[in-house]
């Protein structure tokens, strides 16, 4: 069996970042990433709060970041981590092809998208419902579309699906929305885009496929029913990891680790969204991915 001196579980920013410190550092490193390397933030058309790159597209960047990585040495494998498991002076982290072995492990997990919870949600996703704007807009150009949500994420997907779709409907529970102004204020510019403030998505019609929604007006009570082609739902994320809690602490299902992304384990760190923090943003996902890869560099030469 083959044992690297530190394994990143995620390829998100955060994990792809450790990569690049890791291998840098001349250790042995393997990146694990279940779907595609870069996270959340593929799914951005524009990133434009990076320091030092005025505007990049969230795709760009990450290909950038996993070039990088892959130059200075990491590994990569595309598959899910089952569990971890601690044994003598290493840790076995079980795979679907079996265990690898790792004498330090980088948890950056990030989050998976929230469900809206609506009845036939699972019914229509691939079929009209989707999680990824960039992933899935080209299919639905020159179609009418909604997106659901109030962040940075469900504004990024509105400007991307308003490029492509005919008609865009940004739907929010709330007056206020929680992303950046400056982005809200460009949505609103768009002739294609039309913001629905106070509602929320009760019902999805269709047979076989998506073919409109009920939206409801908190405030008056009244439904509409709205045709569309695509629903594309961003209404936050869920932290997966539960797997590990029998060998680390969690809070709310966020891997308890401060600013120095320890974790309650000796020689497992976390790093981004998947820990308990107060700002998750691409600017601080980087900057864990840094500090837990040193703070595995040192755990390793202590040891």
């Amino acid at each position: 069996m083959t044992e690297y001196d530190i394994l990143v579980v995620g390829g998100g920013t955060a994990g792809m970042t450790a990569g690049i410190y890791g291998a840098r550092a001349g250790k042995k490193v393997l990146v694990l990433e279940e779907l595609i390397c870069g996270g959340q933030i593929v799914n951005a058309a524009e990133v434009e709060n990076y320091p030092g790159i005025p505007s990049v597209s969230g795709a760009d960047f990450s290909a950038a970041l996993f070039d990088q990585a892959s130059n200075a040495g990491a590994e990569f494998d595309f598959q899910s981590v089952d569990a971890i498991r601690k044994e003598a002076d290493h840790f076995l982290v079980d795979t679907p092809s079996g265990p690898i072995a790792a004498r330090a492990v980088i948890l950056a997990t990030g989050a998976k998208n929230r469900p809206l919870g609506v009845d036939r949600e699972d019914t229509f996703t691939g079929r009209g419902v989707s999680y990824c704007a960039t992933c899935d807009g080209a299919f639905y150009r020159g179609k009418t579309v909604a997106v659901v949500g109030g962040g940075n994420t469900a504004l990024d997907d509105a400007l991307v699906l308003s490029e492509l779709a005919a008609k865009v409907y940004l739907i929010h529970r709330r007056d206020e929305f929680r992303g950046e102004k400056s982005t809200l204020e460009l949505a609103e510019t768009k002739e294609n885009v039309t913001v629905l403030r106070s509602s929320a998505v009760t019902a999805l019609q269709g047979e076989k496929k998506l073919a409109g929604i009920t939206v409801k007006d908190l405030k008056t009570g009244s439904e509409q029913e709205i045709p569309v082609d695509g629903l594309f739902i961003a209404v936050g994320q869920m932290p997966q990891n539960d797997r590990f809690s029998d060998l680390i602490e969690l809070e709310n299902g966020y891997i308890r680790a401060g600013e120095d992304c320890r974790t309650s384990c000796p020689g497992i760190f976390a790093a981004g969204d998947c820990r308990t923090k107060t700002v998750r943003q691409l600017a601080t996902a980087a900057g864990d991915g840094a500090v837990a890869a040193l703070a595995a560099l040192e755990y390793l030469q202590k040891k």
